[in-house]
């Protein structure tokens, strides 16, 4: 997967201030919006409004200088919620035991959706998943979305760091 443009000038900046990128999605075709989803790097914390607002000034300037869009637009950075998509190899490994839905590129087994326990990340970069007392290994490349399922169990874990 070879890095846009846009990712080059934007995970610079979002990574100098401690935070990671976790998807970065330019949308619309009048109006567009630009999405900068960020979390805390060591995942020790919550994101809140000021580190919204915080990599939104630094975006917003660095974004003003290099002018990579053409078109009017919106910057929008936000956190990336409970039920946030899984997007790195690591995130498979960090949220291991809760629930997440995956869709693939390619079938695997015969089938490109996923819903089930993660079992976490092997050596070769498969991202293992418990479903229906099966396990399955998928391709981290071969992901086209991943997220994390909206569980009680999630919630409580959310609720608990807050």
């Amino acid at each position: 997967m070879t890095k846009t443009a846009l990712e080059k000038i934007i995970e610079p900046v979002v990574e100098g201030l401690g935070y990671e990128p976790i998807r970065i999605l330019l949308s619309g075709n009048v109006r567009q919006t630009l999405q900068v989803m960020i979390d805390v790097k060591d995942g020790s914390r919550n994101i809140d409004v000021e580190d919204c607002a915080t990599v939104s000034r630094a975006l917003s300037k660095v974004l003003d200088e290099k002018d990579p869009i053409k078109n009017e637009y919106s910057l929008e950075v936000s956190s990336p919620g409970i039920d946030r998509p899984l997007t790195k190899p690591h995130h498979f490994e960090r949220f291991k035991g809760n629930e997440a839905k995956i869709e693939t590129i390619e079938p695997v087994e015969n089938r490109k959706r996923f819903k089930g326990e993660i079992l976490g990340v092997d050596s070769k970069n498969n991202i293992r998943i418990s479903m229906d007392e099966k396990e399955y290994k998928i391709a981290f490349n071969n992901i086209a979305k991943a997220k994390l399922v909206l569980t009680d169990e999630l919630l409580a874990e959310y609720e608990a760091e807050q």
